[in-house]
C-alpha cells in the first residue's frame, strides 16, 4: 500500500537532508507505528505518503513515494484525498467549517458522494468515536480532544484505504485514547484499512502495532516492535522497567509485564516509598474558592476550590470537556469568572491592571505559538523584555537557563523550532516577570520521553525556587514522575485532591504503566523502582 524507495528530502535552504534513503514498505491492513525524538522527521515522513512532501511545503526530493499505486511526483496531493486520510498534529488548522456535523461531511462533498451515503457514514462514524452528543456543537467551542476525534472522523467519511495519524492520541484523556485507538485497530481488523501512525506516547499504542518504525539522525529502520525495542532510543515505560529487570523478551503491555513481576513485587512490597519535599504556605501562593465559569447556560467550572502552594508542582486531570483550560484561564484571570474568588500574594490577578498581573500568574496556553508574534527567536526575547520593563537580554538568560545543554540561534524563526524549544521560548517570556504561580495547559504535546523528563526537571527546579506550578494534562506519565499532587476535574467539579502515589494507583483510568505492573505496591515511575531497588539491596545486604 505505501512505498519509500531510496528517498530523501531537503527542505528548502537547508544543506542536510530532513530524511536520508528510506525504504519501507508497508502492506494492506498493516499497522505501522512511527517513533523518534521530537524533531527528528516523523512528520516529514507522514506528510510524503499523500504528497504534501513537497508538493506542498517545497524542497528538494531524491527517490520517490507510492501510494496506494500512485507515485506522488505525478500526482498532486488532492488526488490521494480518497486514498489516503492524513491527520495533523494541529487538528484545528485543517478545520474548514463552523459545526462538528458540517466538518464530518465536507471532505464527502468535495469528493461529489451523495447525499443518501453521506448521511449514513456522517453517522457510523459519530458512533464509531463516540461523538453523537458533539454533533451540532460548534468546533471552536469544543475541548483539543474533542477537536482531534472530529479531525480523525472528518478524514474516515471519505472511506480512505490508507490513515496516517501525527500524533492521534496527544490531546486525548486516557479513555478517550483507548476508545479512539479501538476505532481505529477496528478498520484495521474488518476493514483492511493500513494505518500509519506517529505517536509520542508509545505506552498507549505499542502494543497494538505490527511493525515499528524508528526515525533517528535522519535514517529509518524498522521491524517488529519486540525487536527493536531492544536497543530503541526512545521506550515506553513497561519496556523501561524490562529493561531495568532484565525480562527477556520485553514486554510490550502490562499484562506481559505482570506475568513476570511477581518476584519483582515480592522484593520491592517492603521497600520504603520515596519521600515528597516539602512545600510552602498557600497564602504566598495562590488560593481560590469556589470559581465557577459559565458558557451561556453551559457551566464549565462549577464552585471548584484551589489552593497552589510554593514549590509544588500539582497535575490538574480529567477527561477531554471537564473544564481544565476554563478553570486554568479563570485562575490566569483572562477568563471572567462567573462566581468565586481567586487571590494571590492578596490580589485578584482579574481586578488589576495586566502588566501587574503578570508578574503573579503566568498561563502557557495549549498551542504555545500562540503567545509568539515576531520572526526570529532574537525580536521575541526583546519584545518580551520591553513589555515586562526588564533590562536588554533579560528572556534570553532565562531561555538559556530553560536550555540548560541545548542552543536555539538567535535568527532562528520561532515557527521553525523544535516543539520543546518553543515551549522553552514560551516559558522564558512567562517567567522574566518572575510570577509566583505558573499555569501551563497540556505542555506535553508534541514531546518525546527526553523532552519530557527535561520539562519535568525545569518545573521541578522552577518549584524548589518558590513558584507555585500547575500542570493541566492528559499524560499520566508525565503527571506520576513531576507533580507531587493530582487534581481531577469531572464535568466542572473537582472530585480529586491527593497525593500522586494515592490518586494514580487507586485510578485504573489514570494510573501509569508501572503502578499497573507493580499494584499493589504503590511505585508510579521507573525511576521510583530503581531507588526501591537499590534501597532492596542495601537492606538485604545490611541484613
Amino acid at each position: 500500500m505505501i512505498t519509500f524507495d531510496r528517498f530523501s528530502f531537503w527542505y528548502a535552504g537547508r544543506q542536510v537532508p530532513t530524511l536520508e534513503a528510506v525504504d519501507l514498505r508497508i502492506g494492506d491492513g498493516e499497522f505501522a507505528l512511527v517513533t523518534g525524538r521530537t524533531g527528528s522527521g516523523k512528520s516529514t515522513l507522514l506528510r510524503a505518503v499523500n504528497g504534501l512532501v513537497p508538493h506542498f511545503t517545497g524542497g528538494h526530493v531524491e527517490g520517490r513515494v507510492v501510494s496506494v499505486g500512485r507515485d506522488t511526483r505525478d500526482f498532486p496531493p488532492r488526488e490521494f484525498a480518497d486514498r489516503v486520510g492524513l491527520v495533523g498534529q494541529d487538528p484545528l488548522a485543517g478545520f474548514v467549517t463552523d459545526t462538528v456535523e458540517e466538518e464530518l461531511a465536507y471532505g464527502m462533498e468535495q469528493l461529489a458522494v451523495s447525499p443518501q451515503v453521506m448521511r449514513r457514514r456522517v453517522e457510523e462514524v459519530l458512533d464509531l468515536l463516540g461523538m453523537a452528543p458533539l454533533r451540532s456543537r460548534p468546533l471552536r467551542y469544543l475541548s483539543g480532544g474533542e477537536q482531534q476525534r472530529v479531525a480523525i472522523g472528518a478524514v474516515l467519511t471519505s472511506t480512505p484505504k490508507v490513515l496516517v495519524l501525527d500524533e492521534p492520541t496527544s490531546a486525548l484523556d486516557p479513555a478517550a485514547a483507548e476508545d479512539t485507538l479501538s476505532a481505529v485497530l477496528r478498520l484495521v481488523h474488518d476493514v483492511g484499512v493500513t494505518v500509519l501512525a506517529a505517536e509520542h506516547r508509545l505506552e498507549r499504542v505499542l502494543e497494538y502495532a505490527d511493525r515499528l518504525i524508528v526515525v533517528d539522525e535522519r535514517r529509518v529502520c524498522d521491524g517488529h516492535p519486540s525487536e527493536l525495542m531492544r536497543t530503541a532510543p526512545l521506550a515506553p515505560p513497561v519496556v523501561q522497567l524490562g529493561r531495568l529487570a532484565g525480562w527477556k523478551p520485553l514486554p510490550m503491555s502490562v499484562r506481559d509485564a505482570r506475568r513476570r513481576a511477581s518476584t519483582l513485587r515480592a522484593d520491592l512490597a517492603a521497600v520504603p516509598l520515596p519521600t515528597r519535599s516539602e512545600v510552602g504556605d498557600a497564602r504566598d501562593g495562590l488560593v481560590a474558592r469556589r470559581v465557577t465559569v459559565t458558557y451561556g447556560k453551559t457551566v464549565a467550572v462549577r464552585a471548584v476550590d484551589v489552593d497552589l502552594r510554593p514549590g509544588e508542582v500539582v497535575a490538574l486531570m480529567g477527561r477531554n470537556g471537564s473544564g481544565k483550560s476554563s478553570l486554568l484561564e479563570a485562575l490566569q484571570g483572562a477568563l471572567r469568572r462567573s462566581h468565586g474568588s481567586v487571590t494571590v500574594a492578596g490580589s485578584d490577578p482579574a481586578r488589576i491592571d495586566r502588566s501587574q498581573a503578570a508578574g503573579l500568574v503566568a498561563l502557557v496556553p495549549q498551542q504555545a505559538s500562540d503567545l509568539l508574534f515576531a520572526d526570529t527567536v532574537e525580536a521575541e526575547c526583546r519584545l518580551s523584555d520591553d513589555a515586562s520593563r526588564m533590562p536588554s537580554g533579560t528572556t534570553r538568560a532565562v531561555l538559556d537557563e530553560l536550555l540548560a545543554d541545548e542552543s536555539v540561534p538567535n535568527a532562528s524563526h520561532p515557527r521553525d523550532l523544535s516543539d520543546g524549544q518553543r515551549l522553552a521560548l514560551v516559558l522564558g517570556i512567562q517567567l522574566v516577570c518572575r510570577p509566583r504561580v505558573l499555569l501551563l495547559d497540556e505542555p506535553t504535546r508534541g514531546l518525546d520521553y527526553d523532552a519530557k523528563g527535561r520539562l519535568s526537571s525545569r518545573l521541578s527546579a522552577l518549584a524548589r525556587s518558590g513558584l507555585a506550578v500547575m500542570v493541566a494534562t492528559h499524560d499520566v506519565e508525565f503527571a506520576a514522575y513531576a507533580s507531587s499532587r493530582v487534581l481531577v476535574l469531572a464535568g466542572g467539579e473537582l472530585i480529586t485532591n491527593t497525593a500522586t502515589s494515592a490518586a494514580l494507583t487507586a485510578s485504573p483510568v489514570f494510573a501509569p504503566q508501572v503502578a499497573k505492573v507493580l499494584a499493589p505496591v504503590p511505585l508510579l515511575t521507573v525511576d521510583d523502582v530503581a531507588q526501591a531497588m537499590v534501597s532492596s539491596a542495601e537492606r538485604i545486604g545490611l541484613s
